[in-house]
């Protein structure tokens, strides 16, 4: 059941809550989530529901959902799943608009557990009412104190007077609050606290939409183990996007999916991992490799708005060791550590007395404390050339309290991010230096990860726009999918893909032994020759494919292949033979595309042939593809310095590989829901202005039951 933003207002942001099954014992989940509303300073109306009670918590206390004197914005359910269902419909009966269900034991445990959330999901799309979960610890606005989960780190770690401005969004409870004491101990500030349990009605792409469209949040940091609705987080990837607000997440069981690889080398290396890797990647979502990674991402994006944040970066460091340390952590990441002109190493060598490092690194010594604001000198020089985007400075105890003043006045003077690795300091300095706009990170490695994936974040927002472009003139032309003929083979698959422009070479079908024999008297050359049967997917395996045979050996090789093949797969219609000319070229390489279960049409270019998914030499994308991220695809490969002539060997026609994926982009499209994998292995790749030609092609459908 979708959720548009403007009904999630009382989910996410409510002026009264009713606590059904509230407890004056503090540790019952009934009792804490009514204990955080009354210790931290929830302003709103609060109504605890038991009929045990006059009084909880200092709010009068409810016998029932009926004795109520108003409609609260959102009802908290700290009951056993069993009586849900009833107090659900009585809730609905007041016209109470939201609920948030605690109880577990739905499709996370299957069975019985299914049909319990099924009836959940019908009760909502028949009401309207929003239901948060079920299975979840609940939601939290800590900036108006809104809080309707019974987790308990609310009471160690709870939010204080300063605005939060990042919101959390997980798939598991535990994971929150984990993120959340993380970032806490980081003295960053949280907005939102979102756990939301199974998603049996608001699911995960749901909060992120009404986010984007949420003043007070800038950043959004999340655990996500899988997602329901490609096309939809998609869309509030985009306005997210759009508003500038960094989505950045941590996604967890990242298994392939084994158990579906049987028809293609594409299934084979499209793995749920690459998918939501590429996918990420795709639409301008950070990716964090670990929970302190993420709430560092989430703590560096409070400091971007309004910084020039790119990929090369100065370092100036009070250690030279931990200065190199530092450069070839940064070197890791991507970054760039231009080297200063020799104007500018010497003016630090008249600075600075017995300076050791001047090219970048900059050893700035504990001469710093020589004299009064030469560390302002010293980084007014290395930012002075502008061959920075970042500032990065590393200083600890004294020094680090020494030069904070100079470098607040420093980052106010530039559009530079000034980032501060301090291993010790005062939390008082700190404050100071973040007040300033500048992160201060408390390692070398830390600071290094959180800004390569900042800076590749930033770098990446043309090519997301530019996807999100394409997608939507794809989705906007629409019109009706090309009609697919049952059970194509081989050549059939050829034929309809010239159509859009794939490279295909000249074949002749024949059907028997005589009919090759007189087909390979009129082609010149070596031929190959394949079976032809829309039954059999992989041809080598079962004997159907026979390479560089001359012309008086092909009668003889057409008569044992039909026979061998027609005993190995006795159940396979075939319809032939296809004979063609043998080609040579660069390289071969894989074009596939199969449909995700998530987000749809997915491309796979690899290095194609047998060897395949041996080397996993791949890029991924979701369609469409244009000529543009075709490069980029190439690009990414290890093999694509055979591409570019190596060793002696020509340079392959890249130009025309370009065209060949935006052509099985196109196609792929335009075949429409019908279509469940289409490969074309190998795309053989000849020498640059000589072209490409696919010799081998794979169409998969939903009617299709293809043998392997």
């Amino acid at each position: 059941m979708s959720a548009t933003p403007d009904r999630l207002e009382p989910v996410l942001n409510p002026s009264s809550i009713a606590i059904i099954g509230a407890s004056s014992d503090t540790s019952r989940i009934g009792g804490i989530a009514l204990d955080h509303l009354s210790r931290l300073g929830f302003a709103g109306q609060v109504f605890p529901i038991n009929p045990k009670y006059q009084e909880l918590a200092g709010y009068r206390c409810y016998p029932d959902v009926e004795s109520l004197p108003m409609a609260p914005n959102i009802a908290v359910l700290a009951l056993p799943v069993n009586d849900v269902m009833s107090m659900l419909e009585r809730c609905h009966a007041k016209g109470i608009p939201a609920a948030i269900v605690y109880a577990a034991g739905y499709a996370e445990v299957g069975g019985d557990g299914v049909a319990r959330q099924r009836e959940l999901v019908n009760f909502a799309r028949r009401t309207g009412m929003r239901i948060v979960g079920p299975n979840c610890m609940g939601l939290a606005n800590l900036n108006t104190r809104a809080i309707t989960s019974f987790v308990p780190t609310f009471r160690q770690f709870p939010p204080d007077s300063e605005p939060g401005r990042v919101s959390l969004v997980t798939q598991s409870g535990s994971m929150c609050s984990d993120i959340y004491v993380t970032g806490r101990t980081m003295g960053m500030h949280f907005r939102h606290f979102i756990n939301t349990g199974n998603e049996a009605c608001i699911e995960f792409s749901d909060y992120l939409d009404y986010l984007a469209g949420d003043g007070g949040t800038e950043a959004i940091a999340g655990y996500v183990e899988g997602l329901r609705d490609g096309s939809k987080f998609i869309d509030a990837a985009r306005r997210l996007r759009q508003a500038r607000k960094p989505l950045i997440l941590l996604k967890a069981g990242e298994s392939e999916r084994g158990a579906q690889v049987t028809q293609s080398h594409t299934a084979a290396l499209a793995g749920n991992r690459a998918i939501y890797r590429a996918a990420f990647a795709q639409l301008g979502v950070m990716q964090a490799r670990h929970t302190v990674h993420l709430a560092d991402l989430a703590y560096l994006a409070r400091f971007q708005r309004g910084k020039r944040l790119g990929s090369r970066v100065v370092v100036a460091s009070i250690s030279g060791a931990m200065g190199a340390v530092t450069a070839d952590l940064l070197s890791a990441q991507g970054l760039q550590l231009p080297q200063l002109s020799r104007q500018s190493q010497q003016k630090l060598l008249d600075s600075v007395p017995g300076i050791a490092m001047v090219c970048n690194p900059v050893d700035m010594t504990g001469q710093l404390f020589s004299r009064n604001r030469l560390a302002t000198e010293v980084l007014q020089t290395l930012l002075a050339e502008n061959v920075a985007d970042i500032l990065l400075v590393f200083a600890t105890g004294s020094l680090y309290e020494r030069i904070a003043p100079e470098l607040i006045e420093v980052a106010a003077n530039t559009d530079c991010l000034v980032t501060v690795i301090a291993t010790s300091g005062t939390p008082e300095t700190r404050q100071r230096l973040e007040a300033a706009g500048i992160p201060v990170f408390p390692d070398a490695a830390r600071a290094s990860e959180a800004l390569g994936t900042a800076v590749r974040w930033v770098e990446g927002a043309a090519g997301a726009e530019r996807w999100s472009a394409l997608r939507w003139a794809n989705t906007e032309q629409g019109g009706a999918a090309t009609e697919l003929p049952e059970r194509l083979d081989e050549h059939q698959v050829k034929q309809l893909l010239t159509k859009y422009g794939v490279p295909v070479g000249n074949a002749e079908v024949v059907c028997d032994a005589a009919q090759a024999e007189a087909a390979a008297q009129r082609m010149s050359g070596p031929l190959a020759m394949k079976i032809l049967s829309p039954d059999i997917a992989h041809k080598t395996e079962v004997g159907g494919v026979r390479l560089n045979l001359q012309a008086d050996a092909v009668g003889p090789a057409a008569r044992e292949m039909l026979a061998s093949v027609s005993a190995a797969v006795p159940g396979a219609e075939l319809r032939g033979l296809l004979l063609q000319p043998m080609e040579h070229g660069v390289c071969e390489l894989i074009i596939g595309v199969t449909r995700d279960p998530v987000f749809g049409l997915t491309m796979t270019v690899g290095l194609g042939g047998i060897m395949t998914e041996l080397f996993q030499d791949v890029a991924h994308r979701l369609l469409p593809v244009d000529g543009v991220m075709a490069r980029e695809m190439l690009q990414e490969l290890r093999a694509y310095r055979i591409l570019q002539g190596f060793r002696g060997k020509p340079a392959a026609d890249v130009e025309a590989v370009v065209q060949a994926i935006a052509a099985v982009s196109s196609a792929a499209m335009a075949l429409g829901p019908a279509l469940v994998e289409l490969e074309i292995n190998p795309l053989l790749v000849k020498p640059q202005g000589q072209g490409a030609v696919a010799l081998d092609a794979l169409l998969l459908t939903t009617t299709d039951k293809a043998t392997p």
